[in-house]
C-alpha cells in the first residue's frame, strides 16, 4: 500500500504502529526481521519513510488466527493457460475474474492458487501469500503473467520489473479516437482523493507513464497497443480515462454503460497481450503472446460490424 503524505519524514517503526495499530517495539521487530521493505527494498526500524511510496510489510496473523499456509489455498483455475514452462519459470494466461495471488477478503481463485493445484512448485521468496509472483494483473484484466518458479529466477525478475527492463503489451480497446493517434501519457497516479476503491491523476501520485499506438479505428471505438514504463495499479484505466478515452466497458472511469451493454462486457476491454524479458537463467531475450478471450474477441467482432 501506499505510504500516506501525512507520514511522511517519520521513522518506520513509528510510522507501522500509526497504520496498523502495532506497538512500536512489534514495528521494530518486524523491520529488523526484513519483513518491511519500501518501494521493494528492505527498511530498519529507524529509516524514514517518504509519503506515497510503496509498502509492503507480512504482518503476524491475530492472536488465535491459523498462519496462512499456500498450499491450503490450492484450487484449480478454469481456464488458465500455461504458455511456457522451465525449471526457472512459468508463463500463464490468466483469465477474467482471477487474482494474482491471495488478499485479504478475496474469496475467489487465483494464479498462485491454480499453479499450487496443478502441482507447480514455485519460488518460496515472497511474502506465503504471493510466493513467485514478481508482477500482478487486476482480477479484471485477463493475459500473461510469469511466475518465478525457482529462488533465482525471483529476484532476477523482481530486478528487472523495478528496473522496467520488461516489456509489458497490453491491448485495449477504448471509447473514441485519441488524438494524436500515438503518444504517451505521463501523468502521476495516486488515490482517488474521494473514492477509495478508484485510483486517479493526481499533482502528489506516483511516476506513471504509458505509451500508445493506434492498432485500428472503427466507428465507435479504436484498439490500441499500449507499453507500460511504470506499472501503477489501474493504470492504463486511469490514463485512457484522463484522455476521455476509457477502456469500453470500464464503468468504474466513465465508459458509456450503454455501449458495454450492447457489446456483452462485463468488464473493461483491456488484456494482456504479450510479455517478452530476458531469461532469468540464460539472458536470452524470450517473448509471449496471448489471444483475445472470447468475451472480448466477441466485443471487438460487434464494434468492427458496426464500422
Amino acid at each position: 500500500m501506499p505510504i500516506p503524505d501525512g507520514l511522511h519524514g517519520e521513522r518506520v517503526d513509528a510510522a507501522l504502529a500509526r497504520m496498523f495499530g502495532l506497538s512500536r517495539t512489534k514495528a521494530a521487530e518486524l523491520a529488523e526481521q526484513g519483513l518491511v521493505s519500501i518501494d521493494f527494498k528492505p527498511v530498519a526500524k529507524s529509516d524514514r519513510v517518504r509519503g506515497g511510496a510503496w509498502l509492503e510489510v507480512e504482518l503476524p496473523p491475530p492472536p488465535g488466527a491459523q498462519e496462512f499456509d499456500a498450499a491450503a489455498i490450492a484450487e484449480p483455475v478454469p481456464g488458465m493457460r500455461i504458455v511456457h514452462d522451465d525449471e526457472d519459470i512459468v508463463v500463464v494466461d490468466k483469465p477474467v475474474g482471477v487474482a494474482a495471488h491471495p488478499s485479504p477478503g478475496w474469496l475467489g481463485t487465483t494464479v498462485v492458487g491454480g499453479l499450487a493445484a496443478a502441482g507447480y512448485r514455485i519460488s518460496t521468496s515472497g511474502a506465503a501469500e504471493r510466493q513467485g509472483v514478481v508482477h500482478r494483473l487486476d482480477v479484471g484484466t485477463s493475459g500473461l503473467m510469469v511466475v518465478a518458479k525457482s529462488e533465482h529466477a525471483y529476484s532476477v525478475l523482481k530486478d528487472a520489473f523495478r528496473e522496467r527492463t520488461v516489456d509489458k503489451r497490453y491491448n485495449a480497446l477504448v471509447q473514441g479516437y485519441p488524438d494524436p493517434m500515438s503518444g504517451t501519457v505521463d501523468a502521476p497516479i495516486g488515490r482517488h482523493p474521494k473514492l477509495d476503491y478508484k485510483w486517479a491523476v493526481t499533482a502528489d501520485g506516483k511516476d506513471s507513464v504509458t505509451h500508445y499506438d493506434t492498432i485500428e479505428a472503427y466507428r465507435r471505438a479504436t484498439l490500441l497497443d499500449i507499453k507500460l514504463e511504470t506499472g501503477r495499479t489501474h493504470q492504463i484505466r486511469v490514463h485512457m480515462a484522463a484522455l476521455h478515452h476509457p477502456c469500453v466497458g470500464d464503468l468504474t472511469y466513465g465508459a458509456d454503460p450503454k455501449l458495454a451493454q450492447r457489446l456483452g462486457l462485463g468488464r473493461q476491454w483491456l488484456h494482456a497481450a504479450r510479455l517478452s524479458f530476458a531469461h532469468p537463467a540464460t539472458g536470452d531475450w524470450v517473448g509471449f503472446s496471448s489471444p483475445y478471450p472470447e468475451d472480448l474477441q466477441h466485443a471487438l467482432d460487434l464494434i468492427a460490424e458496426e464500422s
